[in-house]
């Protein structure tokens, strides 16, 4: 009875809100968060890394689309109508899959080259990314209606954010990595291994780097950090207990969305840089 009696006021207690209020956030004491990007340009000044105009443009930048994205967020929750969701979700799919073919670094990349990263990547985060928001949303929330605005963006924005850097860094490593082994993969190939498996350990190690920051995050997560959205629900005045069950979800959410994103683009982009006849390509395709 005592047991029994002590788990639901344990229960009662995870799910109550704190009752703290919310500290509003006003435009003057935004301003006064700049102090801290000056704070950033000063220490780069004085030790002369160059990336004062960095610091400047992206503040500036960071405001403009926040304070966008806020007013368009607005309209949409207000309007609530599938369409617009599925349009602000093709705007997030496209703008990631740009930053993430923007961030290949290295050889000059023709528009044929720029299209197959195009494809590449943003087939593995359309695939990755789905997949994880319609098994949270509709298996593990229950989300009703399916187009609720107020989960599937910010949710759909976590998930494809984090795709994007694993795509990123899988499409860059994998190429560095048949770069600096090219003579092992000839060697592979010259004893009769297909291309997959000539090129199995450069794979190998392009995902696994792709996927350490996920592994770190999971790893830390609590103990060195307390993620954005954890933070914000506390802020927000939820219990802390609460907070914690919906950071488990994003947590590994946002683990299993970039494992499949990754695993996409290093096997798909594998095979460009092979010709028909499963010999390397004399040059790294882009």
């Amino acid at each position: 009875m005592v047991a029994a009696t002590l788990s639901m006021l344990l229960v009662q207690a995870a799910d109550a809100p704190t009752n703290r209020g919310t500290i509003d956030v006003t435009w003057p004491d935004l301003a006064l968060t700049f102090a801290l990007i000056l704070v950033a340009v000063g220490l780069s000044r004085w030790q002369r890394l160059g990336l004062e105009r960095g610091f400047l443009v992206g503040a500036v930048r960071a405001l403009v689309q926040l304070v966008a994205v806020g007013y368009v967020l607005v309209y949409v929750f207000a309007a609530d109508r599938w369409w617009l969701v599925v349009v602000a979700l093709a705007v997030i799919l496209v703008a990631a899959t740009s930053a993430a073919v923007q961030r290949r670094r290295g050889k000059k990349k023709v528009a044929g080259e720029r299209r197959t990263l195009w494809t590449i990547s943003g087939t593995a985060m359309l695939v990755g990314s789905g997949i994880t928001l319609a098994y949270v949303t509709q298996v593990v929330l229950h989300v009703d209606p399916w187009y609720e605005p107020q989960y599937l963006i910010p949710l759909f924005g976590m998930i494809v954010g984090n795709a994007m850097n694993g795509a990123a860094l899988a499409i860059e490593r994998l190429a560095s990595e048949l770069d600096s082994h090219r003579g092992e993969v000839e060697a592979y190939l010259a004893l009769g291994a297909t291309p997959a498996r000539a090129a199995a350990e450069p794979s190998r190690r392009a995902m696994s780097a792709a996927l350490i920051p996920s592994v770190n995050g999971l790893m830390t997560v609590g103990l060195v950090q307390l993620p954005g959205m954890m933070t914000g629900q506390i802020l927000a005045g939820q219990s802390p207990l609460l907070a914690v069950r919906y950071q488990i979800v994003v947590m590994f959410m946002l683990a299993g969305a970039t494992a499949m994103t990754t695993v996409i683009v290093v096997l798909w982009y594998r095979r460009t840089f092979f010709t028909s006849a499963a010999q390397l390509a004399e040059r790294v395709p882009v």
